[in-house]
């Protein structure tokens, strides 16, 4: 499973790059506004730190006007995928920049049926958001088992499966068990993953035994 990050924190996305676990970065309207910078900016610094696809997403919802601001957006640089709402006209776009060789990411789908319809659109990417479906009762992660199941019959149908909306390690890990090829996650969630009690417990009775031998590696020279 690739990882990406959703945020549009420039700062973090460095420090978590450094990591070398960090696939691509996700960023929204939302996260674009909390930055507080212009959206150019923003996206081409991501782009300078991350070489996998960053996702930088449209605000029209018209087809003209997706087509004007996506022209836009993919010059920032050549990792760039531009984000498409799930509508008519931004499935119609989509289809248009994938037969022009642009990279997109289908956004805000919340059945399997859409994903059809963005799988069949072309779409590089699809991101279901499961958070938001566990929000209002439903089973964000069946809809992930059902895309997954549904792409796999077709496997003429290239589009990978992108699960946004992420709320805790468990989320990732399911979505890892169902075969999803990618999962985006605030840096919170991220750094989450490395967490077990265990891990401390144990790093700290192995720190303390090498202690008591007095011992420093460093200053030891190999046989």
């Amino acid at each position: 499973m690739k990882f990406f990050v959703d945020t549009a924190d420039i700062a973090e996305i460095k420090a978590l790059a450094a990591s070398g676990l960090l696939d691509g970065v996700t960023t929204n309207p939302t996260l674009i506004a909390k930055s507080g910078r212009r959206i150019l900016e923003v996206v081409a610094e991501i782009c300078d730190v991350v070489q996998g696809p960053v996702s930088a997403e449209v605000a029209a919802t018209d087809y003209a006007q997706i087509l004007r601001e996506a022209e836009v957006l993919r010059r920032i640089a050549p990792n760039v995928a531009v984000k498409l709402p799930l509508t008519p006209d931004g499935l119609r776009a989509c289809r248009t920049l994938t037969d022009q060789g642009v990279m997109t990411n289908v956004t805000l789908c919340f059945s399997a049926a859409q994903a059809l319809l963005a799988a069949k659109a072309g779409a590089t990417f699809v991101s279901p958001f499961v958070g938001r479906l566990d929000d209002v009762g439903q089973d964000g992660m069946q809809l992930i088992a059902d895309i997954v199941q549904i792409y796999r019959n077709y496997p003429a149908l290239k589009t990978e499966v992108l699960v946004a909306s992420v709320r805790h390690p468990i989320h990732v890990v399911e979505a890892a068990k169902l075969g999803a090829h990618v999962a985006t996650v605030p840096p919170t969630v991220l750094r989450a993953l490395y967490n077990h009690p265990l891990t401390d417990k144990g790093l700290a009775g192995f720190l303390a035994d090498w202690a008591k031998t007095g011992q420093q590696i460093t200053d030891m020279v190999a046989v």
